[in-house]
């Protein structure tokens, strides 16, 4: 069985291009050329030259003594807490960018929930020399002010998305709809494994240097490339399928993917899409999806900005229902409880989206000898405000 994407841009049932007619000629320019411009040398060198010098890759992967010596196993994390902008959002901000200059186009527009995207994007823009436009949902404004001043001193425009829940669905939907109206100088940076093919394979090749880089370092330091348990958390599943994409076809390398069951799994308040889904289409792909009886979408809720998505991407829909990744529900207070913990014994201050994957240990058991890697997907600088009001700091 393939875990990868085949030719009609299907992940076993899910995914595909679900877009509105005008959409058309933008989606299929990408899905014509964006194989043969990843493959083009002069592309690759770019890419790799800025990823290195400008990201700060290879990210280090660091063995956490004191939460192995805690949960008795042990653990590594993949610090992608520690690229350029905070977050692993910026390997694929990098590779769109160049994408879209090879493209010819001169505007860019992005969604966003957490923030991290859209610096990741305002920075790569800023780079490129390109006009940005960053929708964010009202909500989102709010509670990731830092990363709103952020992408305006990078020279983005910021707007609210003011429909909906006012979080990253609404913001995605307004980008959707700008670039119906922009089509022909418009690319649309899709921050995660989600949206019409190719977007869900090209984020996952372009965050796929995440296990790319974990293979090697794990052969220098265990004398094996493949850990027993890759573990990350999932909103749309961008760093999940990074940190898996080399694994994907390798079985012995259990995938855990770890979802925000908000409040709790049933309250009403949660993301836990794979307990909650069914099969729907968002945003240009079929998979999983919280919904109501007839088909409306439900409205998500996490604590983290970036996990608060009431769909998962195509891949990691195909991977819950192969059963190829098991799927955990974490709610906010085991998340927060999570973070709390990884700051104080190891001195990092996990984004809370991390904070997730990182609470399975209170009940997910492990044996001495597991390797287990965790996508650290990026820093808890953004949600400071969110800590200290929770925690009462």
């Amino acid at each position: 069985m393939s875990y990868h994407v085949n030719e009609k841009g299907y992940y076993g049932q899910f995914g595909g291009a679900f877009i509105p007619e005008m959409l058309y000629p933008n989606v299929e320019e990408l899905r014509q050329n964006y194989l043969k411009i990843m493959a083009e040398p002069d592309f690759k060198k770019d890419f790799d030259k800025l990823l290195k010098e400008y990201v700060g890759r290879p990210t280090p992967l660091y063995f956490a003594k004191r939460l192995s010596k805690k949960y008795n196993t042990k653990i590594y994390l993949k610090r992608e807490d520690l690229c350029h902008t905070g977050a692993h959002k910026i390997n694929n901000t990098i590779g769109q960018i160049l994408m879209a200059k090879r493209l010819k186009k001169t505007r860019i527009i992005a969604e966003t929930g957490a923030g991290q995207h859209g610096v990741a994007t305002a920075t790569v823009c800023a780079l490129a020399g390109l006009e940005c436009i960053v929708y964010m949902g009202e909500i989102d404004i709010a509670r990731q002010a830092p990363n709103v001043a952020r992408m305006k001193m990078l020279g983005a425009e910021v707007r609210p998305a003011i429909s909906g829940s006012r979080t990253l669905k609404d913001a995605t939907n307004e980008a959707i709809r700008d670039w119906i109206n922009n089509p022909v100088d418009t690319h649309y940076i899709i921050g995660s494994a989600v949206g019409p093919h190719p977007y869900p394979d090209m984020v996952a090749r372009f965050q796929s240097v995440v296990s790319e880089e974990t293979k090697w370092q794990l052969k220098e330091a265990e004398g094996r490339e493949n850990p027993d348990y890759v573990v990350a958390c999932v909103g749309g599943g961008s760093n999940a399928a990074g940190a898996y994409y080399h694994y994907l076809n390798e079985p012995n390398v259990k995938l855990i993917a770890v979802e925000a069951a908000g409040k709790g799994i049933y309250t009403g308040e949660s993301a836990a899409t794979s307990v909650l889904g069914k099969e729907g289409v968002i945003h240009g792909s079929k998979t999983l999806l919280m919904q109501t009886n007839d088909g409306q979408i439900t409205e998500p809720y996490s604590i983290s900005a970036g996990l608060d998505y009431p769909g998962v991407g195509p891949m990691h829909a195909h991977l819950y229902e192969t059963k190829r990744a098991e799927f955990i529900s974490v709610t906010d207070d085991e998340a927060m409880t999570a973070g709390l913990e990884l700051s104080q014994l190891e001195g990092i201050i996990p984004a809370i989206e991390t904070s997730h994957a990182l609470a399975i240990f209170e009940d997910k058991k492990f044996k001495p000898e597991d390797v287990v890697v965790i996508s650290l997907s990026g820093r808890g600088d953004k949600d400071l405000n969110t800590y200290i009001d929770y925690f009462k700091l």
